[in-house]
């Protein structure tokens, strides 16, 4: 195992996520979240940073979508074969679930730099060993699969065994970065590790080295709303994982009625983070007493440009895949350049979406994209809600392409897309809309670099950041957006793209409602946004420019993660 010896040699940083994307045919993903962390990842590695990641197998993936004719969603499981694209590693640790020593193995996966040959190992924790019963075995089946006890047991896995893996294969941690709460109990198992020589003092309280624990803890997390934070009652917490530690400690440190993953995380964590600024103050409304500091996330240039824009950045600006921050010198490239690398990129989607769908779209339409988790605060719905003004505002001058997968159990989210092919089917005649199945990074960057305008629309102020708008600025895309998340730092009116809905500075004197966001949606689209693609060619593509020079040049992983090296891990 030269590798091992090689990689141990240097004091790591180890990044926690239940979920992790960085290859379409690895599905070991749902959406945002693994995707951050795989751009994340690939970052790390171009940036030559120290750094080790640890999640969980899902041999049955997340599932595949089936969307039926009448816009029903049906789940299939995405079976694949981790030893077709990784290696299995000789090393097991064992953890405690339900009184019983559950063995885990591990899969490694080397991210490697394109650019710097840097790698950057990722462990797949696997219970599926002989040695564990069928039950145990299924524990890392499928990633948010099954109810609170299963979601349990993956986060003992993924957090304690992940830390007892690390150690098994050698590594020095010096910082233990937690990408969300799912990962919180790693806290637990290192307090264990260091806790003091309880004979040394009088009170049993104090023998938990907290103090310790924050100087190794980073925590990030991605939820602006108190209902979303995993939360475990404590007959569980006890039935699942036992007494880690004392449960009146645990208490003090994860919240007495329940056990909170996020509470834990921060009671245990020197450095916490929101994901932009706005949701940084959201997250210290709802959790105040603790420092929150914001970094706003990116995503991996290399990895969401497409090959036409790929091509004409390689030819104007040598070394932008791993210098993102030479997209401000976008003004080198002709318009005339820029517009064909564009339409390049859109025949491609237009092509696709008519061999998949046979709904007849053009090339020169004004094609509107909204692909994301299909869920009740994303509004996918929002476009639609007059229709006879929608119809009247863009028959025959949008076409609109959507995407998303709902959560299983999310029976509002898939209500959504049933009500969205419903109404795609009424709307026909004036306005051709679908809906593609099975959402994932290859459609993702299709769509995002494929289309004209990125449309986002959530409640405010649920959308935490939001990284899809991000990845269509890096194609010249571009957002039209509800004023939340990364969007309020990213957007300047009519400049970078157009916003929805009040400024967040009229919030407090405007409550943003379904409806006036509607009307605002529906006024900006007739007025400026179809104005402009028609008949301002020319403003159009400085917007283009705009896009890439003043938004993907900063909102990109490379700059999220100078960010955290020198604000998280290395004070």
């Amino acid at each position: 195992m030269d590798f091992l010896e090689e990689l141990t040699a240097e004091s790591k940083i180890a990044y926690f996520s239940m979920e992790v994307g960085f290859r379409n045919d690895i599905p070991t993903y749902s959406g945002g979240l693994g995707v951050l962390a795989g751009d994340t990842i690939k970052s790390a590695a171009d940036l030559n940073l120290p750094v080790v990641a640890v999640s969980l197998i899902y041999k049955k993936g997340y599932f595949r979508q089936e969307i039926d004719a009448s816009g029903r969603q049906i789940e299939h499981p995405e079976l694949w074969n981790p030893a077709e694209h990784m290696s299995l590693l000789p090393q097991k640790v064992k953890v405690s679930i339900e009184g019983r020593e559950i063995v885990v193995q591990a899969w490694v996966y080397n991210i490697t730099s394109l650019a710097t040959k840097w790698k950057v190992p990722i462990f797949f924790l696997d219970t599926d060993v002989p040695e564990n019963s069928p039950e145990d075995r299924a524990i890392t089946d499928t990633l948010y699969g099954g109810d609170d006890r299963y979601r349990l047991k993956q986060e003992v896995v993924l957090g304690i065994g992940g830390v007892r893996m690390l150690r098994a294969l050698g590594f020095k941690i010096k910082k233990y970065h937690m990408n969300e709460g799912h990962a919180a109990l790693l806290t637990l198992e290192l307090l264990n590790r260091y806790k003091k020589d309880i004979e040394s003092v009088w009170d049993e309280r104090e023998i938990w080295d907290t103090e310790r624990i924050k100087d190794l803890c980073v925590f990030t997390t991605h939820t602006p709303v108190e209902a979303g934070h995993d939360r475990f009652a404590y007959e569980l917490v006890k039935e699942v994982a036992g007494e880690i530690i004392p449960i009146d400690v645990l208490k003090e440190l994860g919240s007495k009625d329940k056990l909170n993953m996020t509470r834990l995380a921060m009671n245990l964590s020197q450095y916490i983070n929101g994901v932009a600024k706005k949701h940084r103050d959201v997250s210290q409304v709802l959790f105040p007493g603790y420092k929150i500091q914001a970094i706003t996330n990116g995503v991996h240039t290399f990895t969401w440009v497409s090959e036409p824009f790929a091509r004409l950045y390689d030819k104007y600006m040598p070394g932008w895949a791993n210098e993102p921050e030479l997209f401000v010198r976008i003004a080198r490239i002709p318009e005339d350049e820029l517009w064909g690398a564009h339409m390049t990129a859109k025949r491609a989607l237009i092509d696709y979406v008519n061999e998949k769908t046979g709904v007849g779209m053009d090339y020169d339409t004004l094609t509107i994209g909204f692909a994301r988790r299909s869920t009740a605060y994303k509004r996918a719905n929002l476009l639609m809600w007059d229709i006879e003004r929608l119809k009247k505002i863009g028959k025959d001058k949008i076409q609109v392409i959507y995407a998303g997968k709902a959560h299983p159990r999310d029976v509002e989210g898939k209500k959504n897309i049933e009500l969205i092919i419903k109404t795609a089917a009424e709307l026909k005649a004036d306005i051709k809309i679908v809906y593609l199945e099975n959402y994932n990074m290859d459609l993702g960057l299709k769509l995002a670099s494929g289309v004209d305008i990125w449309l986002n629309t959530p409640m405010r102020p649920r959308e935490a950041s939001g990284t899809s708008g991000m990845k269509a600025s890096h194609n010249g895309v571009l957002n039209f957006s509800i004023l939340d998340g990364w969007w309020i730092e990213g957007h300047i009116e009519g400049y970078t793209g157009w916003s929805i809905g009040p400024a967040p500075t009229e919030l407090s004197l405007i409550k943003p409602t379904d409806e006036a966001d509607a009307d605002d949606l529906y006024f900006k689209l007739e007025t400026q946004v179809i104005p402009t693609y028609y008949e301002k060619r020319h403003i159009w593509l400085r917007m283009m420019e705009n896009s890439i020079g003043k938004i993907a040049y900063y909102f990109n992983s490379h700059r999220m993660m100078r960010r955290y090296v020198t604000e998280a891990y290395i004070r």
